[in-house]
């Protein structure tokens, strides 16, 4: 039962749900709108997979600082509550519009913008709330729990948008969405305040974005971190445009097979939530050893001969992404300090999720130039860049040299002489 530990806690248990039930419904939207960009709206161009990408993500770029900053000054219930709502109504208007026929490629657009700017609010004060849901000690279970509850639905929302997307279209599924958003609305209303934790609260007072960066740039631990994150976050984890164009493309199915393929590949990002949920703790070597396995998955990927061989390596892929982004995420919130965890939670996915408007036009450049295979090849790269990085910063933080010890032309004897600049414990 140490897996699911956190459940025993009433107050994340009716989090755990609600979130479950609104990430289906998220997951639909995200496959009916990634389908009614390539197929319906365009002429299966992934270059514009690639913008909307970009726009729904880029705001974390630009909003982090001050998204952040709100959720360490405010009541984080609240402030989840109005963008819930918010998000809830974007649906609503997006789902209309393609039911009823209006629905253009601008309309996508400017939905995708609105929707990563009410995201990029939300976002941090979702991820800081769950300290306020559990001890510190459940924390990096309850972020992995977290993980499970959304690339579980992977496994269910795809399909199911898939098969509603070719029977009643995607303006329904979107619909459908909009209705999920009530499940996490309920359990913030209903939730029992006064077992929520009474965390230290950001100081009011002038300069408080700038003391979130420097607290960052005094921890190099969190730099590299933040680097690989920023890296495969930019260039890997594009999968709507890998998938729909490998999908489509290379291989000639429809949507159907492409809600599949999610659902395929979320059975790996499941059992890498899991395997995380283990753990005691996070530590930095599964970070960096998970981004190198992240590009061998994708290399095996690109080189299927097979639409089905290609979901099986999915597996594996989805398995190395959660693991890298489970273990980032939880390292990153268990060693900040409370006060803090706003903004450098913000400033985190501001380096996640905003290089996205740079790195998922690019790749969707490449799949149409190249081919979808070449774009899973830009995927690899990106990891075995983010563990080469890692590896050696950890190499060189710990002092770790290669010593020639007594010399001799028949045999040469090496030692390999480590010591830690800072503990096991905290650098893995």
């Amino acid at each position: 039962m140490g897996m699911f530990r956190s459940l025993h806690i009433h107050n994340y248990r009716l989090w755990f749900i609600g979130a479950l039930i609104s990430n289906v419904g998220t997951w639909m939207q995200r496959t009916a709108q990634d389908w009614l960009v390539y197929d319906i709206l365009t002429d299966q161009d992934a270059a514009a997979m690639g913008i909307v990408m970009a726009l729904q993500l880029g705001p974390q770029l630009f909003i982090a600082p001050w998204a952040g900053l709100i959720a360490d000054s405010v009541d984080r219930r609240k402030l989840l509550m109005g963008t819930q709502a918010a998000m809830a109504a974007l649906g609503v208007g997006l789902g209309l519009l393609v039911v009823l026929g209006l629905a253009e490629l601008w309309h996508v657009y400017a939905f995708a913008l609105a929707l990563g700017v009410v995201s990029a609010i939300d976002a941090p004060a979702r991820q800081a709330f769950v300290s306020e849901l559990v001890r510190d000690d459940y924390l990096p279970n309850a972020v992995a729990l977290n993980s499970a509850s959304f690339n579980g639905a992977r496994m269910f929302g795809p399909a199911v948008a898939g098969l509603l997307t070719v029977a009643v279209g995607p303006g329904w599924v979107f619909l459908i969405n909009a209705v999920t958003f009530g499940a996490m609305i309920f359990v913030l209303v209903t939730i029992r305040q006064k077992e929520l934790r009474v965390l230290n609260r950001s100081a009011p007072g002038r300069g408080r974005i700038r003391a979130g960066f420097r607290y960052v740039q005094q921890r190099p631990d969190l730099m590299m971190v933040m680097f690989a994150i920023f890296v495969v976050g930019t260039f890997g984890l594009n999968f709507a445009v890998y998938i729909a164009a490998m999908a489509r493309t290379e291989f000639g199915t429809g949507a159907g097979v492409f809600g599949t393929l999610s659902s395929i590949m979320a059975v790996g990002s499941v059992a890498g939530a899991l395997l995380s949920a283990r753990r005691d703790r996070p530590r930095l070597r599964f970070v960096f050893g998970a981004a190198g396995a992240f590009g061998f998955a994708c290399l095996l990927a690109a080189l299927a001969p097979s639409v089905w061989l290609f979901g099986l390596a999915l597996v594996p892929v989805g398995l190395f992404a959660l693991t890298l982004m489970t273990s980032a995420n939880a390292y990153v919130q268990t060693t900040t300090v409370q006060e803090m965890r706003g903004r450098v939670m913000a400033l985190y996915f501001a380096i996640f999720l905003g290089g996205t408007p740079i790195g998922a036009p690019i790749v969707g450049w490449v799949t149409n130039a190249y081919g979808p295979r070449w774009g899973l090849v830009v995927a690899a790269a990106s990891g075995f860049v983010a563990a080469v990085a890692g590896l050696a910063w950890v190499a060189r933080s710990h002092h770790v040299r290669v010593r020639l010890i007594h010399p001799s032309p028949r045999r040469l004897k090496l030692t390999l002489a480590a010591t830690a600049r800072n503990t096991a414990e905290r650098n893995g």
